[in-house]
Parts: structure tokens; sequence; C-alpha cells
């Protein structure tokens, strides 16, 4: 029986890390569940610095500029950025990004407005009925 494997893809995007940017050898084969499970629980240097450094995927990116990723590439960010580049943003806070942290915390407080709502009429209904 052989162990289920995985594209380079589906691992990095399991492992929350830009592709590109990983060991020839992660990206050139498939990645087994045994592999991927022990790459979680005892992350090599270079799986730790691409953590910590980057360069990291747009979903990663948009999370800590506190945007969508659909923001991200209205203010012009189509690639991967590292650590130190997102610092730079948030430090100089260009009005995109000011702009765009406006609109997704709005984003955030109509969806648990709505979440709030229907909980309501969930209890609403469970007690009339």
């Amino acid at each position: 029986m052989s162990s289920q494997s995985m594209k380079p893809v589906t691992a990095a995007k399991k492992l929350d890390v830009y592709l590109p940017a990983t060991p020839a050898q992660f990206q050139q084969g498939p990645v087994t569940r045994a592999e991927l499970t022990a790459l979680q629980a005892d992350p090599p240097q270079w799986l730790r610095d691409l953590r910590t450094q980057g360069p990291h995927p747009k979903n990663l990116v948009a999370a800590k500029l506190g945007v969508s990723i659909a923001g991200l590439l209205r203010g012009g960010i189509t690639d991967a950025l590292t650590t130190e580049q997102i610092a730079g943003l948030l430090a100089e806070m260009p009005e995109w990004l000011s702009a765009e942290r406006a609109t997704q915390s709005q984003v955030r407080r109509d969806e648990r407005r709505v979440k709030s709502l229907h909980s309501d009429r969930r209890q609403s209904r469970d007690t009339d009925g």
C-alpha cells in the first residue's frame, strides 16, 4: 500500500509558505502525508526561516496587513512579500493600505452583525417552536 501524496503546491499551502521560495527538492516531487506531518512537527531551518522572514504567500501578506487579497491587488501588490517589506508598508501606511484596512474592518463588522442577526433569529425560532 502506497502512502497518499500531494503536489508540492498543495503541501506549500498546508505549510503556509510561498512555493517558489522553498528548496528545489521540495518543489520537484510529490510530498507524502507522512513527510508533511514530519515538516509540521519538526520544521527544518528553511521552513522556520520562510515562516519568520518570508517571502510570504498572498493570504498571509493580506492577513498581516489587515486587508483582503483583493485589497492587495487593488493596492498593486501582486508578489509575495517578506516580513521586512510588510513591516515597511505598515510603518509607511500608504493611502491605499489605510483605505483597504478601513474597508476590511467594515466588512468584518458587517459579517459579525449578520452572524449575530442570524443567531438571534435561530434562538427566537427555537424558543417560539
